[in-house]
Order: C-alpha cells, then structure tokens, then sequence
C-alpha cells in the first residue's frame, strides 16, 4: 500500500463551491481505476472543525505503484495541475490499514508526527500500526490507516468517519466523495 496527498490551500473568500461542483463532476473518473484502493476527495473549510484554511486536499490509497504513477504521469492529475498549478504531492510506503464498522464516510483526519528519535523503528512502526486498528476498531470508524515517510521520518494516521465527531486527533476534512475501486484489495493488518 501506498499513501499520497496533495494540498490545493485556497484563498479566504474563496467559493468552496466550486471544488465542490468539480468533484461531482470529475469523480466518475477514477471509480474504476487500476491501482487505486481508495480516493477520499477531501476538502477543510476556513472556520469550519478549526480549519484556519479552505482547503482541497484528497487522500489516497494505493495498491500499486503502476496505478499511482498512471494517474500522476498522464493520468487525471493532469487536469487539476492545468487548473490549479503543480502542487507538491506528499508519499508515504504504507504500514498497516484496518476497515471499520461506519460504511459511508463523512469526515477524515490526517495526523502528520514526526517518527520519534532514538526508538527501534520495529517498535515504533508497530505503534502505529497498532494505532490503525485502535481507530479502525472505534465506532463510526470506516478505515483507518497508517503510512511513513523515511527521507523526511514522518508518520501519518489516516481516518475515514461515518459521522461528525471522529474519534481521532488530527486534522479535520469533510469528505466529498470517495472512490474505492481497489479497497477490497488494499491489504489488511501490518505490512512487513
């Protein structure tokens, strides 16, 4: 498994609306693409779960690096980069993921921590493996997911919520739509 994101952070005034308008309409596109476990089309509005941002920031997971590389390389992102300019595109190589008792998200969280110095990284990344399916087992919960990043030694947590109060610190995104053509296939538990 693979994570990404990109973050599209927009101005104050912007109209959310038209992230909106456009995920209804650009969605379709991925509902069967190859590689792709799950598209989470996420966005944060400024005063909205705290969000000091209006923000367009979609997650994904990925079964395949042939899929991921698609989509990036000739694929729809191209589309959003001649709409909204390159953005950078975060990686991180997938740890562990656990699928939850909720069956509609309506909410994410994104926890971005640094792996801390100085323990067993075996240790460590067990932690947040062991975080994952913490999450995954609370109520409400869809899927949780953990992944790092060693260049920059960062964690991330990843949350999917069937309701508006998730049970997880982090960053707070509605979730607009997700696409999830390959989630069966994604694979569960720890992955080393």
């Amino acid at each position: 498994m693979h994570a990404l994101q990109y973050e599209l952070t927009l101005p104050a005034d912007y109209d959310m609306g038209v992230i909106r308008a456009r995920v209804a309409r650009l969605s379709p596109a991925l509902e069967h693409w190859e590689g792709l476990g799950t598209k989470a089309y996420l966005i944060r509005e400024r005063g909205v779960h705290g969000s000091p941002v209006n923000q367009y920031a979609p997650f994904y997971l990925w079964n395949t690096v042939e899929g991921m590389n698609r989509f990036l390389w000739g694929g729809p992102f191209q589309g959003l980069v001649d709409d909204f300019g390159r953005p950078s595109v975060r990686q991180w190589t997938g740890l562990g993921f656990a699928e939850g008792d909720g069956d509609r998200p309506a909410f994410a969280v994104r926890r971005r921590l640094p792996v801390p110095e100085g323990g067993e990284l075996t240790t460590l990344m067990a932690q947040a493996v062991a975080e994952t399916e913490r999450l995954a087992a609370e109520g409400g919960a869809v899927l949780a997911a953990a992944a790092v990043d060693p260049h920059r030694w960062e964690l991330v947590h990843f949350s999917l919520w069937a309701h508006d109060t998730p049970e997880a610190e982090g960053d707070v995104f509605e979730v607009l739509h997700l696409s999830a053509p390959g989630r069966d296939l994604l694979p569960r538990g720890r992955q080393w």
